[in-house]
């Protein structure tokens, strides 16, 4: 809402509580009027705010001659003529002039707090911290959104579901899931300013469950993806040289099949290139290994990388968004400027033409297939990151009437945007290693880890100043994993800080235990066969609880707490309602359509598989397992929350499915609120 514009009926409210001179002055009472935020915007834009008192900082900044009231309501309890004194005290003496000047200075004192929803603790403690500035939050929810998977996954996504068709079941998911899913989860944690965890407490407390699971997958995720963030930061030391050290072949982990392109040697069907061997002998040395029943010992090279990584997560996130907002200047900002050198150099390279029109040519017949549209919505899905509750946790920082609709709208698009820029990158450089190797393209474009990790720094061992150009595309590899790792794991910070208030008096030392825990985590994915043990984490680590999690979520938020309710408690924050397809969306679209969704990917399961390499049945039940660890917290929850509550089982119910804690800003109690301490009534 602007803050040039008068709300007349608040307006013609006022003038009719001036009518009356002898009404008391009362306090406490939830029936009496409270300024709200929407009315101090009215006011800032229709009286100004210079001449009003500076914001309190703490309860003793507060005017001292007004009586705040904390022991909660009493619709009894008022204040006399004696103690509601000075400019607020409406004697019967008082006239209806001398009333407006009044209720002018207390509007003009309003008006110029910037959150008048901001809480002040009256014992002393701080209220929640905010993000220092608008651009960090965005620089964050950007950041998460944009990870490794824009750079290795859609490109390949794309090219083998129809390549430029592809992008129409895209943008259709992209709309009517993605979009009001990251919507709908930056509005819930704006207006409840909570963890995943204790959010369910003000919404439908019986699905707390939700909150422990999604924290389990976070510290799953975090395990294996820091180890790739490893493997980047590997390579970034290695390419610190004259000549990246996979360059050429004679070096002691090569094998005689070894075929340098850069020494324009010609490939055969069973040579390997001195960039494969780099990653699979020299890196992973996976070659140690012979399956997952023999994952070797750790290599502690890696393991040393890993926990430098982690060390790096910590100073981001120990003192809160404080700190974390500082990072993302860094790890949001500089993959987009690298982003686009390596386009400007990849276009130029020869052959560059022929991948990106293999990437954008359409092949319609592929709109038929059902898993086009499958990968559409897991893409959409898993890029913008609804349902790892960092949306929720990293919006609950915001300031409450924070423009969350805009802030979906331009990640999106940004996230999008970034996508289709990361595939032309991506294909410039394969259809160059296509024409240099004689393949085909389809022969050349691999997903996942092969392609930052074989394929392109493979082409980057061609290139005049092959050194400056791996350090820039590692770079990028490293800043685009950070902001999503440490994002994702204060999700799990957030979350429990939130439930045990106790912990956040010890934040740094806690911060330092949940990444040790998940540093042990992911001490397996650093051992010689640690491949393999990152794809049974990867299959079952997060992708199906997800998918289920956020289908439980929106059903519990809008059916169960109703998206009517949603909807005004939006309301209360941007001045307006969601539109009536946010609405549909919410409450009917995506509860389907995720629910389809998680039965397709368990119908479509075929087994754990790694290349050539078919996992025993043990480690597949050792991954089912793994993925029930974190879906059994919302029963396990349940049946606890059910126990707990006392009544019979119909009274149990409905006091499980009711909010049994009201939002921080409008709560009554120990906390003064700023829209709750200046109450007036029938002035």
């Amino acid at each position: 809402m602007s803050f040039r514009k008068i709300n007349k009926n608040y307006e013609k409210s006022l003038l009719r509580k001036e009518r009356d001179e002898n009404a008391p002055f009362t306090i406490g009472e939830p029936s009496a009027y409270a300024y709200s935020q929407e009315v101090s915007e009215e006011v800032v834009g229709r009286y100004g705010a210079s001449d009003s008192p500076s914001q309190p900082s703490s309860a003793s900044d507060l005017p001292t001659n007004v009586k705040y009231d904390t022991s909660g309501p009493d619709e009894n309890k008022t204040c006399s003529d004696s103690q509601a004194t000075s400019r607020f005290s409406p004697s019967k003496q008082t006239n209806m002039s001398q009333n407006k000047t009044l209720l002018d200075k207390e509007k003009n004192y309003l008006a110029n707090n910037e959150d008048i929803h901001q809480t002040i603790q009256s014992d002393g403690e701080p209220a929640r911290e905010t993000w220092g500035k608008k651009i960090e939050f965005l620089l964050a929810i950007i950041g998460f959104a944009i990870d490794l998977g824009n750079v290795w996954r859609f490109p390949f996504i794309c090219f083998k579901n129809g390549g430029g068709a592809f992008l129409i079941p895209y943008f259709l998911m992209l709309i009517f899931i993605g979009l009001p899913l990251f919507y709908m989860e930056l509005a819930l944690g704006q207006f409840h300013r909570s963890g995943i965890i204790s959010i369910w407490l003000q919404i439908c407390p019986i699905f707390c469950g939700i909150g422990y699971g999604i924290c389990l997958v976070n510290t799953f995720v975090g395990s294996y993806y820091n180890t790739v963030i490893a493997y980047a930061f590997y390579y970034l030391v290695a390419s610190l040289r004259a000549e990246v050290p996979w360059k050429t072949c004679n070096n002691t982990w090569n094998t005689p099949d070894c075929i340098s392109l850069a020494d324009n040697q010609t490939s055969t069907n069973t040579s390997t290139s001195p960039a494969e061997e780099y990653f699979i002998r020299e890196v992973l040395e996976f070659h140690r290994s012979t399956g997952i029943d023999d994952i070797g010992n750790i290599k502690w090279s890696l393991s040393l990388y890993l926990l430098g990584v982690f060390v790096i997560i910590y100073f981001c996130l120990w003192k809160g968004v404080k700190s974390s907002g500082k990072a993302v200047w860094i790890t949001a900002t500089l993959p987009f400027i690298i982003l686009f050198i390596l386009l400007v150099r990849g276009v130029t390279l020869p052959g560059a033409e022929k991948g990106i029109l293999y990437y954008i040519k359409p092949n319609f017949s592929r709109l038929l297939m059902i898993e086009v549209w499958i990968d559409a919505a897991a893409q959409v899905f898993f890029s913008l990151g609804p349902g790892f509750g960092t949306l929720v946790a990293l919006s609950s920082y915001n300031k409450f009437n924070n423009n969350c609709y805009f802030d979906a709208i331009i990640t999106t698009i940004i996230n999008c945007a970034t996508s289709l820029l990361a595939g032309l990158v991506v294909f410039s450089i394969i259809g160059y290693m296509s024409l240099k190797q004689g393949k085909p393209i389809e022969d050349v474009a691999v997903k996942g880890p092969g392609l930052v990790f074989i394929v392109y720094p493979e082409a980057i061992s061609t290139l005049p100043l092959s050194t400056l150009w791996s350090i820039l595309f590692f770079l990028m590899l490293i800043t685009l994993g950070l902001d999503s790792s440490f994002a994702g794991l204060e999700s799990v910070i957030t979350a429990l800080t939130d439930a045990y208030p106790r912990l956040k008096k010890r934040r740094e030392i806690f911060v330092l235990f949940v990444l040790l825990y998940a540093f042990i985590l992911g001490l397996p994915t650093t051992t010689y066969g640690g491949q393999y043990v990152m794809a049974i984490m990867d299959l079952h680590g997060a992708s199906l609880s997800l998918i289920f999690f956020c289908f439980l979520e929106v059903v519990a938020l809008n059916w169960i707490y109703g998206v009517r309710r949603f909807s005004n408690d939006v309301e209360s924050m941007l001045g307006f309602q969601p539109g009536i397809f946010w609405k549909i969306c919410w409450a009917i679209i995506n509860p389907i359509s995720l629910f389809t969704l998680f039965c397709l990917s368990i119908w479509g399961y075929s087994g754990l598989t790694l290349d050539d390499y078919v996992f025993p049945e043990w480690s597949v039940s050792v991954g089912w397992c793994i993925t029930a660890s974190s879906l059994i917290c919302v029963p396990i929850y349940m049946v606890f929350k059910l126990l707990y509550t006392k009544g019979s089982f119909k009274q149990k119910i409905l006091k499980c499915i009711k909010p049994s804690l009201q939002p921080p800003h409008l709560r009554n109690g120990p906390d003064i609120k700023m829209e709750k301490f200046t109450k007036i009534s029938n002035l």
